[in-house]
């Protein structure tokens, strides 16, 4: 089932204090980046992060995006500053985004 655009509207409201929110649209579903690195996505009408010390210390459950992906941290939290924190926690510890060739 791929996801809506309106349940994706609703999380980038969530994530409106984060920076340079951007997505990408990858076979019905989204993918989250903050300035090029990605955090996340939204996998079924749900909200997903990576895996990270800072996502395990602020989430509880984790689901599986997609078969054969790994584990992701489910962001069961509504309050717009809370989920700003979580994100700007989780940057740091997830890779630069690639330089690509010309």
């Amino acid at each position: 089932m791929a996801s809506s655009a309106e349940y994706l509207e609703y999380v980038l409201d969530l994530l409106a204090g984060v920076p340079d929110v951007t997505t990408r649209k990858m076979m019905g579903e989204y993918l989250l980046y903050s300035s090029g690195r990605l955090f996340g996505g939204v996998y079924d009408d749900r909200f997903l992060v990576k895996d990270t010390p800072a996502s395990r210390a602020m989430l509880s459950s984790s689901e599986i995006p997609y078969d054969g992906a790994p584990e992701m941290m489910l962001v069961d939290i509504e309050d717009r500053d809370a989920v700003a924190d979580l994100v700007i926690r989780m940057l740091p510890e997830l890779p630069e985004p690639k330089r690509r060739r010309k």
